[in-house]
């Protein structure tokens, strides 16, 4: 079982919506997906669930059967984490239900850091909750990948979030922010890491499931740009050209690479275009983009549209998967569908 976080400390990316389109598209190659909402902002969760759901899973007290739920127990001091509940999606996604109440959390994550240095039991189960939390609902669905949404910044929840993730890929529009944004991400991301090593070598409980916090990054994804003549228009295109060395620079801390252009970056897994219309499609039929019909109102050049779409998340969906090591049973079968 893998486990990939998507993160950018810069909001409006497209980063939600890319964990979602994947989790579909893994699951149409043969894979068992678990998303995980840990984004305070739960907007996966309502991507996912239709409002009626959403109400009986927030209702008025207690939220037993989100994220919020399973760390309740260590917000009261009343014991660890609970299992979790897996909200069944489709028959090959499964979804960690995120809360607008998780935000709660932060406080205590951030006090139990650096109490991990201290040898001190407790701090650890804190700090490890996200992570044995998506053990546990990995187990629960015999999922081969957990795909992780985490929320635009740099707070102690998805430090935590992140010191789950084996792997991190990094959403970015083509513009200065998400520029800035690398820059702030790739000091974090070592800092954090070497900071766990830290901790770890401090764990008092030897039986206590900590993740190694490899969190390696291995890539990032350009969402969102607008096209013209199949190329991204000049205003990006000004953007797109200066991510490569940026990335090397900030996130992986290498010299940058003279001249190098995205097309030929192994670390641009994709470069995705605005789809336009078809997202509100999508959010109306309550499927991914890729799988619209005629009866969701996809006709015409939208269905060509639909086309590109899936082959676009297909290649982007294998880019990733190689990156992480991820095996696909479902490619021959995929491509045929592609092609076809």
């Amino acid at each position: 079982m893998k486990t990939i976080a998507f993160f950018n400390n810069k909001g409006g990316v497209g980063k939600t919506s890319l964990v979602y389109h994947l989790a579909w598209m893994y699951a149409d190659l043969g894979l068992k997906v678990v998303a995980a909402d840990l984004d305070p902002q739960a907007n996966l969760s309502t991507m996912c669930i239709n409002e009626d759901r959403l109400e009986e899973l927030w209702p008025d007290g207690s939220h037993q059967e989100t994220i919020l739920g399973v760390v309740q127990p260590i917000l009261k001091g009343t014991g660890d984490i609970k299992s979790p509940h897996v909200e069944l999606v489709d028959d090959n996604v499964g979804l960690v239900v995120g809360d607008l109440g998780l935000s709660i959390f932060e406080d205590e994550l951030s006090a139990q850091w650096p109490k991990c240095l201290d040898r001190n039991e407790a701090a650890f189960r804190v700090i490890s909750a996200f992570h044995r939390t998506l053990a546990r609902a990995a187990v629960a669905r015999e999922a081969d990948l957990v795909l992780i949404d985490v929320g635009p910044n740099l707070g102690a929840i998805n430090r935590a979030a992140l010191i789950a993730a084996e792997h991190v890929v990094i959403p970015l529009a083509p513009d200065l922010f998400s520029l800035q944004g690398l820059k702030n991400l790739g000091p974090t991301l070592r800092r954090w890491r070497e900071e766990w090593k830290e901790r770890l070598l401090k764990n008092p409980e030897p039986e206590l499931e900590l993740p190694s916090g490899t969190m390696r990054p291995v890539g990032y994804v350009v969402l969102q740009y607008a096209v013209r003549l199949d190329r991204p228009v000049k205003a990006y295109g000004r953007w797109i050209a200066r991510i490569p060395n940026v990335y090397r620079e900030a996130v992986l801390n290498e010299p940058p690479a003279p001249d190098l252009k995205s097309v030929d970056d192994p670390y641009c897994l994709a470069q995705l275009k605005n789809y336009r219309s078809l997202m509100p499609l999508a959010m109306d039929a309550r499927k991914p983009m890729f799988f619209l019909k005629p009866a969701d109102g996809a006709i015409g050049a939208h269905m060509s549209a639909v086309q590109d779409c899936y082959d676009d998340f297909l290649q982007l969906a294998k880019s990733i998967a190689r990156a992480c090591g991820v095996p696909l049973p479902g490619i021959v079968r995929a491509e045929s569908r592609a092609i076809g």
